[in-house]
């Protein structure tokens, strides 16, 4: 780099040199870019005027309001009041509805099932899964299994009260404990139970203990379908497990399961609106069983 610069016009660009050079590389003495100058000055012309137009300046406790009084806090209440309006709306269809009627509307549940799946997650998911694949202790939602009934009816009133909830319409489910039996007994009807599963029914004496106390609440042959609470024993899925070491401790201890009423937590529409929405989970179908 030279130390004394004579004026030298770059032949190329007509610029003057600085007297720096590298490497034989020579620099410009280049104006700033007029583009990056009105950037700049559009830039503190928009800001000036965004100061005096809107809020701006904090003041301790306040803030400037600015010449057109906008305020976001009351912005954002009314968008909240507006969506507010609006779910209101389509949600009030819930209430009274007849549930066949509300399925067959297709740009109601378009709009409803959104809403119902973000209720489901909040509310349901904990203990039946994201897609009401079940998990121990809770039953599958997402299959043709029922344990209280698949009629919509049904499955509100299920919601609306609970299992062994504590709530005085609440279902009351509860397998008793077989403890009075003698363990070589709950060992031959715990390899009959799981079995079901795979077909295998077997016969002897584990299938007429399975009778005698078993049928009445699970079905012949643990078919389930009854109605009461109690789940078949031969779908891919149940609550708590159908190894053999798992059977021979729900005989031996009994089970009760226990699902919270919503009927004092969610309005009617929406568990209406979450009803339809495991109707669906089951339609659409599922690996397991209830």
């Amino acid at each position: 780099m030279s130390d004394h610069h004579q004026r030298e016009i770059d032949p190329v660009t007509g610029y003057d040199t600085t007297g720096h050079e590298w490497n034989g590389i020579k620099e410009l003495n280049t104006p700033f870019p007029r583009i990056a100058i009105w950037a700049l000055l559009i830039t503190v012309v928009y800001a000036v005027i965004a100061w005096i137009l809107l809020p701006a300046w904090p003041l301790g406790r306040d803030y400037t309001r600015g010449l057109l009084g906008l305020n976001q806090g009351d912005m954002a209440v009314a968008g909240y009041r507006d969506i507010s309006d609006w779910r209101g709306e389509w949600l009030a269809k819930m209430e009274t509805g007849d549930f066949e009627v509300l399925r067959a509307d297709a740009d109601l549940m378009a709009t409803a099932m959104p809403a119902a799946e973000r209720l489901f997650a909040d509310n349901c998911a904990a203990c039946h899964g994201e897609t009401g694949q079940g998990g121990p202790g809770f039953p599958v939602l997402s299959d043709a299994h029922w344990l209280w009934g698949a009629d919509p009816e049904a499955i509100a009133e299920t919601i609306r009260f609970g299992i062994n909830s504590g709530h005085p319409d609440a279902r009351i489910a509860e397998m008793p404990a077989f403890d009075w039996m003698s363990r070589e007994e709950r060992a031959a009807v715990a390899r009959y139970v799981s079995g079901l599963p795979e077909g295998r029914d077997g016969a002897g004496v584990a299938a007429d203990l399975f009778a005698e106390n078993c049928a009445s609440c699970h079905g012949d042959g643990g078919e389930g379908g009854l109605e009461i609470g109690a789940p078949s024993l031969r779908d891919a899925a149940v609550i708590y497990g159908q190894d053999s070491r798992t059977v021979q401790e729900t005989l031996r201890g009994g089970r009760a399961g226990t699902m919270p009423a919503w009927t004092d937590r969610l309005s009617e529409a929406e568990i209406r609106l979450l009803t339809l929405y495991v109707a669906g989970l089951a339609e659409a179908g599922g690996e397991g069983a209830e």
